[in-house]
């Protein structure tokens, strides 16, 4: 079982599946599953703010990841609109 599986045209994040880095996971989102699953993280951690839980190391590596290849993915358009 791969670590981000679509179902229904929904991917699914397994975070503890160390086969698959979160890296390569988000590589197999299509652009809208993609935001989703940033706005998903973003939801997490507000709820957590409001619970005065601290926070988790690996909220914010999280919106890192997903913004960096949302980055590399329009640079990657505009590059292809060029040629």
């Amino acid at each position: 079982m791969s670590g981000l599986e679509a179902t229904d045209s929904m991917g699914q994040f397994f975070p503890n599946d160390d086969q698959f880095p979160i890296e390569d996971q988000i590589k197999t989102l299509a652009d809208d599953e993609l935001l989703d699953f940033w706005e998903e993280t973003q939801h997490l951690e507000q709820a957590m703010v409001e619970e005065l839980q601290p926070e988790t190391p690996g909220s914010l590596e999280y919106e890192r990841i997903i913004l960096q290849e949302l980055m590399l993915r329009s640079c990657m358009r505009v590059l292809e609109a060029v040629r």
